[in-house]
This record gives C-alpha cells, sequence and structure tokens, in this order.
C-alpha cells in the first residue's frame, strides 16, 4: 500500500519548496484550514466526550498531564547533554513537551483509513498536553521571576487559537450532544481529508523553508529532532498501555508524545523567552520533526503499539 494521498501532499508542498517553486497558498487560506481542523477536531472529541465521561478518563487525564511535564524535562537534559545553553535548551524543550495538532490531523485521518479503532476523546489529550510544557520550559530556563509576566503569558496560553478552538468545539460538542451536532458532521467526515491535504500542502512549503537553518546549527540539532520523537513515542506507548487504551489509542498517544508544537509554543516563548533563537525551536519541531513524523513515524508508532500489545504490555 502507498502512501496515504493526504501524506503525498505534503511530499508536494515540501518539494516544491526545495525547489524554489512559486507555489504559495494565500495566508487568509491556510489561517481558515487550521481554524477547520482544530475546531473539528475538537467538536469531534466533545460529541464522543459526552457520551465517555467518567473518572477513568478523569485519572487518564492526570497520568497525560504529567506526560506533559515529562517530556520537555527528558528534552532539556538531552539538550543539555548536546551542549545548547540553557535558555535555547529550555525552549527547544518546551515544543517537544507540547504537541502538533496538525501531525494528530494526520494520525486520526492514518488510523481511519487504515480501519484501526482510537478513544475518540483523544483530542480532549491534545488540549491538555498544549499547556504544562510551556511552563515548564520557562521554569527551566529561569526559574519563578518576578521578571516573567504571569498574565500576558497566561492570556497567551489559554486564549491561544490552537487551544482555544480545540476547547471550544469540545465545550460545543459535549454541550450539543451526538443528535444535535449531525449537520457539523461533514467537518470531521466527509470534509476532514481534504482540508487535511490541503493544510499539508501549506506545511511542506513551510517546512522546506526550515531546512536551510541546519547549515547554521548542525548535526546535533538534527539528531534531537529525530531522537526525541523516538523516545516520547517510546514513553507514550508505554503509558498508554498502563492506562488501558486501545491499539489505535496507544499509538495515538505515542504520535502525540512524539509531536513538537510549531503554533502555541513559539508564541508564548516569544513572550516569555524572548532572548530564545525561535530559528532553533522552528528548524527542529518543523523542518524535521513534523516531516519525519508525517512520512516515517506514524507508521513506525502504529507497528511499536501493535508490539507491545503483542508482548502482553
Amino acid at each position: 500500500m502507498g502512501l496515504d494521498p493526504v501524506v503525498l501532499f505534503f511530499v508536494f508542498g515540501l518539494v516544491a519548496g526545495l525547489l524554489k517553486s512559486e507555489l504559495k497558498l494565500p495566508a487568509a487560506l491556510y489561517e481558515t484550514l487550521s481554524i477547520i481542523l482544530l475546531l473539528a477536531i475538537g467538536l469531534h472529541g466533545g460529541v464522543e466526550l459526552a457520551q465517555q465521561a467518567s473518572l477513568q478518563l478523569l485519572g487518564q487525564s492526570a497520568l497525560v498531564l504529567a506526560l506533559g511535564v515529562l517530556l520537555p524535562i527528558l528534552a532539556f537534559v538531552l539538550l543539555r547533554g548536546l551542549r545548547f545553553d540553557r535558555v535555547n535548551a529550555a525552549a527547544v524543550a518546551a515544543h517537544y513537551g507540547s504537541v502538533s495538532a496538525g501531525t494528530f490531523a494526520v494520525v486520526v485521518a492514518y488510523m481511519l483509513a487504515k480501519g484501526v479503532e482510537f478513544e475518540s476523546y483523544m483530542p480532549l489529550f491534545v488540549a491538555i498536553l498544549e499547556i504544562p510544557a510551556i511552563l515548564v520550559g520557562i521554569v527551566l530556563a529561569k526559574g519563578i521571576s518576578r521578571e516573567t509576566h504571569w498574565g500576558e503569558l497566561g492570556r497567551e496560553i489559554f486564549l491561544g487559537k490552537s487551544i482555544m478552538l480545540l476547547l471550544g468545539g469540545l465545550v460545543i460538542g459535549a454541550i450539543a450532544g451526538k443528535e444535535a451536532i449531525k449537520p457539523l458532521e461533514p467537518l470531521y467526515t466527509s470534509m476532514f481529508k481534504p482540508v487535511l491535504a490541503f493544510f499539508l500542502l501549506e506545511m511542506g512549503l513551510i517546512a522546506s523553508g526550515q531546512l536551510g537553518a541546519l547549515k547554521q546549527f548542525g548535526v546535533r540539532l538534527a539528531a534531537f529532532a529525530l531522537l526525541m520523537p523516538l523516545l516520547g513515542a517510546l514513553i507514550g506507548a508505554l503509558l498508554a498501555r498502563f492506562m488501558g487504551l486501545s491499539l489505535g489509542g496507544t499509538a495515538m498517544l505515542a504520535t502525540l508524545a512524539a509531536s513538537a508544537s510549531y503554533i502555541a509554543v513559539p508564541a508564548a516563548m516569544r513572550l516569555a523567552l524572548p532572548e530564545a533563537n525561535p530559528s532553533l525551536s522552528l528548524t527542529a519541531s518543523l523542518g524535521i520533526t513534523f516531516p519525519f513524523n508525517i512520512l516515517i513515524g506514524i507508521p513506525l508508532y502504529l507497528a511499536l503499539a501493535e508490539r507491545l500489545i503483542a508482548w502482553g504490555f
């Protein structure tokens, strides 16, 4: 079986960008596509959350929150071991403790195409994982400082676009319920993959522009950006098995743990750590880790989940 067409759209954008093509999507279209994707993921999760809310889900959410604290600490230790300075190591680590909603959208499409079932409240975990890594990154960089504008930073974190759309969709879906939301179902059924395809085309174009920065930062950054997703995926998959998630849920939590933010965290880091070099974070997360996860990682994480289940984990 060949690559999923939506992934081929990403490859097309990546190649077009590397060839210095004049191909560009209007900025307004990219913004619209990201809004539709995030809202669709939230709506679908909210509908299912209304049907499956339980104490067990509350416990799972607490474990996922702990994962969001552990991952940036692990990333920070690796980056410091690779001789990155404290502030930049903390800023990059925050990106890797958080998640990529774009990667989550792709893994949803991949699981649906493969016919692999998964817990439909997974969007809740996306929202949970967006937040703690930012706070951990700030503490790792400079401790608890009076100079940190926590009010402004909190506004950026909790009222930022990605969090608001995900949580807004979750709340709307949970309140409205499955029957009332039916007229909007095409957002996360028939419309989802076409919207995702155009979104990935633009992401390919953007990612191609980040690869040039490797000449400046070298193999240390590339090594981290390829190693961290694999470690994150292993930790996420083991946690998912401990939580009792299904095959699909295990692969999806592994994918979330392997992904890196390129929307919410960069905006927050600009406020909290203006002295950090944003090129480091974007080159790693968007130029290396995102393509790796889309092209290689997601099938690998599904295979990892299958292996863990076969071994009785």
